[in-house]
């Protein structure tokens, strides 16, 4: 056991004895950290509000048999702005929870950490999107290794006729693929949803008021559908 020094984005807390909390990270080399920050439940707490969820911090944790403590945090980037308002808090709720169902213990997520922090900044600078998030889910997808088919059919590979989507299928078909439950898609959505999954969250292309939140909706339960768990911080966005 020794002191290590590492960093992340935290992804949720929870409570832990009387007084302590244990909080849950995204490492980029260590994947998922479960650590225990001592004493933060009381007012007089060292560690303040630096260990919020979507706050990206510096630590050093005391490494321990079954949790690290932490024993220092300095803040790194805050990002305030993301907590003005549901819409963006909502959002970014979104971003953590996938990054807590994909990630794992003891394994490197650089990329998915990454991820995480280019949406929560580009989140903390621009009020909330719909297409953010669906270019995050699109890009999460690809990380996972179960990034939809959307500019050539995932049944055959032919690069038109693109009507249908498919969740098993894997993302849009062909008519002449078309398979059980797949659902006929708005004209130009395909196209706007690979526009979305290769796009710079900081600079997305001019949202389509109409493709938008069908995009979304395609993006969400293509997820869900490949993780088998629903997404709940999006569950505030129903009806």
């Amino acid at each position: 056991m020794a002191l290590r020094n590492d960093q992340g984005i935290v992804l949720r807390s929870y409570p832990f004895g009387d007084a302590d909390r244990v909080v849950v990270l995204l490492s980029p080399n260590r994947g998922k950290l479960r650590t225990v920050a001592k004493g933060v439940r009381k007012t007089k707490s060292r560690f303040g509000g630096r260990l919020e969820p979507f706050s990206h911090v510096d630590l050093v944790v005391y490494e321990g048999r079954n949790l690290d403590t932490i024993t220092s945090v300095a803040m790194i980037e805050p990002f305030h702005n993301l907590r003005s308002d549901l819409d963006r808090v909502v959002m970014a709720g979104t971003m953590v929870e996938v990054a807590d169902i994909v990630a794992q213990e003891n394994e490197s997520a650089m990329r998915l950490f990454l991820l995480l922090q280019r949406g929560l900044r580009a989140l903390d600078a621009a009020p909330a999107d719909t297409d953010l998030a669906t270019s995050f889910l699109l890009k999460a997808a690809d990380i996972v290794g179960v990034a939809p088919a959307l500019t050539s059919c995932a049944g055959c590979g032919r690069g038109d006729g693109l009507t249908r989507f498919s969740f098993s299928a894997g993302g849009a078909l062909c008519e002449r693929c078309r398979t059980s439950g797949a659902y006929a898609l708005r004209d130009g959505l395909t196209a706007y949803l690979a526009q979305l999954a290769v796009a710079d969250l900081g600079a997305l292309p001019e949202r389509d008021v109409q493709l938008s939140p069908e995009a979304m909706g395609v993006a969400r339960r293509f997820m869900e559908y490949h993780l088998e768990r629903r997404l709940v911080s999006l569950a505030m966005l129903d009806g």
